[in-house]
């Protein structure tokens, strides 16, 4: 496994996953929340197929990355700004995904090294204007995010009676776990062997404790430190209709706030199913790396 850990100049350490060539343009992926270092395989088969490098971590809080407490969405550019220095890279393409959505645009709008950012059923921020930001959610992640707008004291005991399920969860018991998220179109993005990748990544992202999800979940009701208006850099942004995780509002709304956006609001599609599988990948992943032309 390609993981270790990685200093930064503070003195905390993240577990860094690396793969592919050393003179490779990174691909820094940004996980969903909670989520870890492990990447989805028909990402990195299409990073490595271009001769990128697949480069993500888990963050702080998450597996063994030392925890940030109180930190905010845009601490994230330090960190990849720090990660991308140790690998000797001046560009990259950034991505995230639902929880990692907010991480990839904080790089849009802050990271010099970013040529381009994908956002995958990204959320939209908790105070944004006109959004109702739960309406159409899941009730699970209603329950999440309404603990975490009570703070960390309602929130923690919320997250820590979730855990020893994730931490234990087998592929074949993801749908029952995370019923009320999962449309039909969702469920049957699972039968390819998304489950087995989720699975592993919630196992080592609650590892060690629910610290890195309570940071999360209390930075995306906290102001993000960044403003949409910041973003120059190219965005792709891709949501579907039908996610019940990250409801298609969402996408909507960034749709209309990220400055000059390639948006696709997919019709039908899920959160798992929106972007999902070699070729699609493979073809989104060759728009974005247009911007390193």
């Amino acid at each position: 496994m390609p993981v270790s850990p990685f200093r930064l100049p503070d003195g905390r350490s993240l577990d860094l996953y690396v793969s592919g060539p050393e003179d490779g343009v990174p691909f820094v992926l940004h996980h969903g929340t909670p989520g870890s270092y492990h990447p989805p395989q028909d990402l990195e088969r299409a990073v490595l197929a271009r001769g990128m490098r697949m480069v993500g971590w888990s963050r702080p809080g998450y597996g063994g990355s030392t925890r940030h407490p109180g930190r905010s969405v845009v601490d994230v550019v330090a960190d990849t700004r720090a990660v991308l220095e140790g690998l000797g890279a001046d560009r990259c393409i950034v991505g995230g995904r639902s929880g990692g959505g907010p991480h990839a645009l904080a790089c849009a709008a802050r990271l010099e090294q970013a040529a381009s950012v994908l956002v995958i059923a990204g959320v939209a921020p908790f105070d944004a204007e006109g959004l109702d930001v739960l309406a159409g959610m899941g009730q699970d992640n209603i329950d999440e995010f309404g603990a975490a707008a009570e703070g960390e004291q309602a929130l923690r005991p919320y997250l820590e009676a979730q855990r020893e399920a994730l931490a234990h969860v087998q592929p074949e018991d993801i749908i029952g776990a995370m019923s009320s998220l999962l449309p039909e179109v969702d469920r049957t993005a699972l039968t390819n062997g998304l489950a087995a990748e989720l699975a592993v990544s919630f196992h080592e992202a609650v590892r060690v404790g629910v610290d890195g999800w309570v940071d999360d979940d209390l930075a995306f009701v906290a102001p993000w430190g960044f403003s949409l208006t910041e973003i120059t850099t190219p965005v792709a942004i891709w949501q579907g209709s039908a996610d019940l995780m990250v409801p298609y509002a969402h996408g909507g709304w960034l749709a209309a706030h990220v400055p000059n956006a390639d948006v696709h609001l997919v019709e039908g599609e899920g959160h798992l199913s929106v972007v999902n599988g070699d070729e699609q990948t493979g073809a989104i992943l060759d728009a974005l790396t247009a911007a390193l032309a």
